[in-house]
């Protein structure tokens, strides 16, 4: 039905950039929000930073050093991290929450997840 398609992550340096891209696609009426989760080894998955309707929200973690955006035309959401610390190397996933037609519920949609690690 709907596919969310991850790209950008990898190995950086601490302090280093990367920019992460997901692309949603299929039977998509409406995207109400778009966002970013992270799961480190051995703990629970953690939002990063979710964006809807305008309304942006960042866990403490990484206020100040990642931003989020969105294109709507292309139901494409990114996600630029600076500042990056050993600390943000996670599996990090995108989150969309889709409605595929009028009238009905919107449902919460997953990447595959894309790996990013930051080491000297």
């Amino acid at each position: 039905q709907v596919q969310l398609v991850e790209s950008g992550g990898g190995l950086v340096q601490p302090g280093g950039s990367l920019r992460l891209s997901c692309a949603a696609s299929g039977r998509i009426f409406s995207v109400n929000a778009m966002g970013w989760y992270r799961q480190a080894p051995g703990k629970q998955r953690e939002l990063v930073a979710a964006l809807a309707s305008g309304d942006m929200n960042y866990a403490d973690s990484v206020k100040g050093r990642f931003t989020i955006s969105r294109d709507n035309a292309k139901n494409t959401v990114y996600l630029q991290m600076n500042s990056l610390k050993p600390e943000d190397t996670a599996v990090y996933y995108c989150n969309a929450v889709v409605r595929t037609a009028w009238g009905t519920r919107p449902s919460h949609y997953w990447g595959q997840g894309t790996q990013v690690t930051v080491s000297s």
